[in-house]
C-alpha cells in the first residue's frame, strides 16, 4: 500500500476490523513518514445478473427489492431494520448460492416466504403483485393456507 502522503511503498497495518458487510477497514502507518491514514478493502465481485421472466438480463440491485418490501409493507408496523434484515438475509443467500445469473422468479419467491412471516398484510399486498392477480378469486386461493393455519376468531 503507497502512502497517500509521501508516496513511499511500505505501510504497516496497525488495526483491522470489519466495518460493513464485506469490507475490511484497516488503519495503517507509513513507515517513512510515519503518518497515519485508513482504508477499506472490498471483495471485488463480478456482477451478478438477473434474469427476469422475458429473458432479458439486469444488473442484480438490492434498492428495487428494498423499494418492492417498502411498498408492501406501507403503513404496516414494520421496522425498517426488520426490511433491512430481509434484504441482507436474501442478498447473502443469493450470493451464497448463485454465480453469475439468477432467476427473479427465485428472488420473488424468497421475499414472499419472508414477508408471510413478517406480515401477512404485507405478504398479500406482495404477492397480489408478483404473482399478477387477475381477479378476487386469486386473493382467495392465496389466502386460504393463511386463513387455515390462523386461530379462528370469535
Amino acid at each position: 500500500m503507497m502512502c497517500p502522503f509521501c508516496r513511499h511503498g511500505e505501510t504497516k497495518v496497525i488495526d483491522s476490523r470489519a466495518s460493513q458487510q464485506y469490507v475490511i477497514r484497516r488503519r495503517r502507518e507509513c513507515l517513512s513518514c510515519k503518518r497515519r491514514f485508513t482504508t477499506y478493502e472490498k471483495i471485488e465481485e463480478s456482477p451478478l445478473k438477473v434474469v427476469k421472466k422475458d429473458g432479458s438480463r439486469v444488473p442484480f440491485d438490492r434498492e428495487k427489492i428494498r423499494s418492492g418490501l417498502e411498498k408492501a409493507c406501507y403503513k404496516r408496523p414494520i421496522a425498517a431494520d426488520q426490511i433491512e434484515s430481509v434484504i441482507c438475509d436474501l442478498e447473502a443467500d443469493i450470493y451464497e448460492n448463485f454465480d453469475r445469473e439468477i432467476p427473479s422468479e427465485y428472488i420473488g419467491e424468497q421475499v414472499i416466504t419472508a414477508l408471510k412471516q413478517l406480515d401477512h398484510v404485507a405478504f398479500v399486498r406482495f404477492a397480489s403483485v408478483y404473482r399478477e392477480f387477475k381477479d378476487v378469486n386469486d386473493f382467495v386461493e392465496e389466502l386460504e393456507p393463511i386463513l387455515r393455519n390462523s386461530p379462528s376468531r370469535p
